[in-house]
């Protein structure tokens, strides 16, 4: 007989390593397809089914539907996914060893490390929501949920780029994760219209995209079949003592994909935490540039808004000129060389708050935008020469205003620290300028990073023209600072009316920054980003967006968006390697020709020459995208020489590493503050019990208050005090340049959880109305009234699930009193509509006239329309006006404007009643339809408590916020 030792060194069996992978694969994907199947075979109108609706609206059932609710598809995937776990842990492992074994000698192993432990925490994450349903414990599932989705992203980044040389794995890797990452997006945005909107069949299409996960999860990890080929498992008799001999040549000598020791993983091991902060304290300037920018224009606007046409100071635009001093070389190298003291002082741009007068703290503004200026672009001059730091330059810069827009995102489309912020309406002035402080002497304090990089950038410029490179230079800054300086932007440019309004600010804002960083991420193919075929892509993109309504143009937006953040390095690198005076100066003058021209087509009626560019943002965006087409084919990379790449590419590579990460959390940053705004209930008005529908009209004045601060937290109280179920907001489009691309709608129905229609969008061309509700919006349509000769009038007229009836509403802002044919036009066409509705009906709009028998608009108004005036006898009205069909008034006041603007708050109240009569008799005369109106008023003591006016508007009221006029509330019989 032979002994147990004789057998010492004995392989017993050999495991091709591909059969991890392979049972993984197949064990994972019979748990969803046996599901699916049975569930489909047994329950299948039971899983389709929701929340919202079930079949035939609904007919495709969800992962969660399918794996979790029923018995027997439920256990099914269970026992799989149990089955799965073993070989999922397993291949964790083996990819650990496949990434330490590229790692050199005298490397760090922390990378792997990390990568293994992510990976351990995704396989428990996906245990906890396949295990736990949202039937067990909704919250539990939910968190699994995203624990797992946010360990993928770094578990698809570090196995790509951790992976060994295999361009074919690697092909199908990246095309897997794009699957996976692009279904993201729809995926949540059908959630919403689900979940929020409440809108049948949308979970159908959130299905589709939820299975397109499981698949791409799976076969991204089945890639592995690949990779592991060079591997195997042995079984291997070490004999009774147990001591294994190593076997070191048995060990294959992998490369990364990179083809280099010192890959990305590497790059990430060897960051440092100075370079960190180095980093981010220019990423943070950055952002103080684009925070100042932004707010220059806005600033501006409070001076022709209140003068009514041109006030002189829009002169403070031009304060961007003094960029043409970078041509005097002794002030663009001091400047350079002590340019953390120059940030510091650029800074009382950001300080300007506490300056009360509003023209003083304009001109602090100006004065911080032409520092900041002055700053980066002595700063790009200067790295010229150096790849490494020209690439780290611009891409702090880019960086900076990615996070201006996730910033914006977290305050609801405004900016903390712009000068129009303070610590009573919702800013963080002092946190940001401390942070800007910080920065700032940081600059000051540090060894220039990348300053011993040798050049490797050639001074001539073969090819290259200035004047090309202005061009282009100031066409991309106006089309940046236009765009894409707020995430809501383009979801507004492509906004229709419900159902069709396109993504919503969450998660269209998502989607937006997301962009941003696919676009960044690809600026770094510099020949094909400045090509003409990615120029005719663009373009493309941008004409769907502007042609367009709804998800179609948004998706049109996204592409555009895309295309607009590549060119970021190229086009501000090209600018930087130019003759600096001439070409900064040249660059300016663009960029303001533009931002002009961009105001004028709306402003037309108040501008000289403005008839030239009424209502033709086509002949902007054809300027923008000239300018951009002659700056890109000036930039080509074929046109600047490298002179040594191999020494640049460590410090070239150092700064896309850093930026990758950078976008990687802002990303991660924007998801979160997304989630953190999805509505946690559903809207209800004020008083159900009395049917009652409370509802005004208010000229906002851009809610920039009468001091020049943000007046939206000031409209909210006001809003939330009057108990208000329906308002009209007139002036409202603050997607614009001139208005710092806000957005009033997000912060209002957000935090008044109030349904929101905004209106017609900026490429309307019309300063815009805006409708909050309480009742669900189940249609609406946007309309641009007749407007031959002044600015262009704007409706919104909405049909709403009231108590379960359809009420019609109108909002509606007409022409200015100089304008008699337009305010004619206007209000002809508003009486058609409300005439041919069979609904009950409220207007609430801006209509210039007197009140009264015998006036020609006033009356079109009330006879064309067969609406009835909320108060015959109120004479002193001159725009505002309220009036009602259908629905019984009870109640109506006027209330000051508390400083907010220089307009009143109009309120009616109106109960829809069963025993009132809804629809009126299109056979009857005018005169026999007034007198259906008595205008009987009573008493306040005589009205329910849930029908009165709130008490504290008596008197003083609350926040300069009274009843005036009457000095009470009107309440009828």
């Amino acid at each position: 007989m032979a002994l147990v030792a004789d057998k010492k060194g004995l392989v017993l069996a050999r495991i091709p390593g591909t059969s991890v992978p392979l049972a993984h694969t197949i064990f994972g994907a019979s748990a969803f397809i046996l599901a699916f199947i049975i569930g489909c075979y047994g329950h299948y109108y039971k899983i389709v089914k929701n929340g919202v609706a079930g079949y035939p609206d609904e007919w495709f059932p969800s992962v969660s539907a399918t794996t979790g609710d029923w018995y027997p598809e439920r256990n099914i995937c269970q026992i799989f996914i149990a089955l799965t776990s073993g070989p999922r842990l397993v291949l964790c492992y083996l990819w650990y060893l496949l990434t330490i074994r590229n790692v050199p000698a005298d490397g760090s192993k922390g990378f792997a490390k990390f990568l293994l432990t992510n990976d351990i925490i995704r396989t428990i994450a996906c245990g906890g929501w396949v295990y736990i349903t949202s039937s067990d414990d909704h919250d539990i599932h939910d968190i699994a949920m995203i624990v797992y989705l946010l360990c993928t992203i770094p578990h698809v980044a570090g196995t790509i780029k951790t992976a060994p040389q295999n361009p074919k794995a690697q092909q199908y890797r990246k095309m897997f994760a794009y699957t996976f990452f692009g279904a993201l997006i729809p995926m949540v945005y059908f959630f919403i219209q689900h979940n929020v909107h409440r809108i049948p069949g949308a979970y159908t299409y959130y299905a589709f995209f939820e299975w397109s996960l499981i698949i791409s999860d799976l076969a991204f990890d089945a890639v592995c079949l690949i990779d592991f080929e060079t591997f195997e498992f042995r079984v291997v008799d070490i004999g009774m003592g147990g001591k294994r001999e190593g076997n070191s040549s048995a060990l294959n000598d992998l490369k990364t994909y990179g083809g280099s020791e010192k890959g990305v993983g590497a790059a990430i091991g060897s960051i440092k935490p100075f370079e960190v902060i180095s980093f981010a304290a220019d990423v943070y300037l950055g952002f103080v540039f684009w925070s100042m920018l932004t707010s220059l224009p806005l600033m501006i606007w409070y001076f022709p808004l209140w003068h009514m046409g041109i006030s002189g100071y829009e002169a403070f635009l031009f304060c961007n000129v003094t960029a043409g001093l970078l041509g005097l070389n002794f002030l663009r190298r001091g400047i350079e060389r002590s340019k953390g003291f120059v940030h510091l002082l650029s800074l009382i741009g950001v300080l300007s708050y506490k300056i009360a007068d509003p023209a003083h703290r304009l001109m602090a503004v100006a004065a911080g935008v032409s520092l900041s200026l002055l700053t980066w672009g002595a700063t790009f001059f200067g790295q010229r020469h150096q790849n490494g730091r020209a690439e780290r330059g611009v891409l702090t810069l880019a960086l900076g205003l990615v996070l201006h827009n996730v910033v914006k995102q977290a305050w609801w489309a405004n900016n903390p620290i712009w000068p129009i912020m303070n610590e009573n309406t919702g800013g963080q002035n002092m946190v940001g300028l401390v942070l800007g402080v910080l920065a700032a002497v940081q600059v000051m304090l540090r060894k220039e990073p990348g300053a011993d990089e040798p050049q490797t950038i050639e001074s001539h410029k073969k090819g290259e023209s200035w004047l090309l490179a202005a061009i282009g230079g100031g066409g991309y800054l106006f089309c940046l600072h236009s765009m894409f300086t707020d995430s809501t932007t383009i979801s507004r440019w492509s906004l229709g009316g419900y159902p069709n309004t396109g993504p919503q600010p969450v998660p269209g804002g998502l989607m937006v920054i997301a962009a941003m960083a696919m676009g960044l991420t690809l600026s770094s193919k510099r020949r094909w980003v400045t090509s003409l075929i990615w120029w005719a892509v663009g373009t493309a993109g941008l004409a769907v967006l502007h042609f367009n309504e709804g998800d179609v143009g948004f998706a049109g937006g996204i592409v555009f968006t895309v295309y607009a953040l590549s060119l970021f390095p190229a086009l501000f690198r090209s600018l930087s390697r130019q003759p600096p005076g001439r070409t900064f100066l040249l660059a300016m003058l663009v960029y303001n020709f533009l931002a002009l021209a961009h105001v004028w087509v709306v402003a037309y009626a108040f501008v000289p020459g403005g008839e030239v560019m009424r209502e033709r943002t086509d002949y902007v965006l054809i300027a923008m995208q000239t300018c951009l087409l002659l700056g890109i084919f000036n930039s080509n990379s074929s046109a600047w020489t490298v002179i040594s790449e191999v020494k640049a590419r460590s410090s070239f590579n150092a700064a896309r590493v850093y930026a990758k990460l950078s976008l990687i959390g802002l990303v991660l940053a924007s998801i979160g503050i997304c989630y953190n705004r999805l509505p946690k209930s559903t809207p209800q008005p004020h008083h159900p019990e009395h049917k009652l529908i409370t509802a005004g009209i208010w000229t906002i004045h851009f809610a920039i208050d009468n001091d020049m601060y943000n007046s939206e937290l000031r409209m909210r109280d006001a809003i939330r005090d009057l108990e208000l179920d329906v308002i009209g907001l007139l002036e409202s489009d603050l997607q614009r340049i001139i208005m710092g691309n806000r957005d009033l709608t997000q912060f209002l129905a957000e935090d008044l959880n109030m349904y929101a229609d905004y209106g017609p969008g900026p490429t309307k061309h019309t300063w815009g109305c805006t409708m909050l509700s309480k009742f669900p919006i189940k249609r609406s349509t946007h309309h641009l009234l007749p407007s031959p000769k002044g600015e262009l009038a704007c409706a919104i007229h909405a049909t709403l699930d009231v108590y379960g009836k359809e009420v019609d509403v109108i909002v509606s802002h007409n022409g200015q009193e100089e304008d008699l044919l337009d305010r004619q036009l206007q209000t002809t066409e508003l009486g058609r509509i409300m005439r041919e509705s069979d609904n009950p009906f409220l207007f609430l709009g801006y209509v210039v006239t007197t009140p009264g028998k015998g006036q020609e608009i006033y009356e079109m108004l009330m006879d064309g329309g067969h609406v009835h005036d909320i108060e015959v006898s109120d004479w002193d009205r001159w725009c505002q006006y309220l009036a009602f069909r259908g629905v019984k008034r009870t109640g109506y006041a006027r209330i000051s404007h508390g400083g907010i603007t220089d307009t009143e708050i109009q309120v009616g109240k109106y109960q829809l009643l069963e025993d009132h009569p809804t629809s009126w008799d299109r056979s009857q005369s005018i005169e026999d339809f007034k007198k259906e109106e008595t205008y009987a008023q009573i008493s306040e003591h005589q009205v329910p408590e849930g029908l009165r006016f709130p008490s504290m508007f008596y008197g003083e009221g609350v926040r300069k916020h009274r009843f005036h006029v009457f000095d009470r509330p009107y309440y009828y019989a």
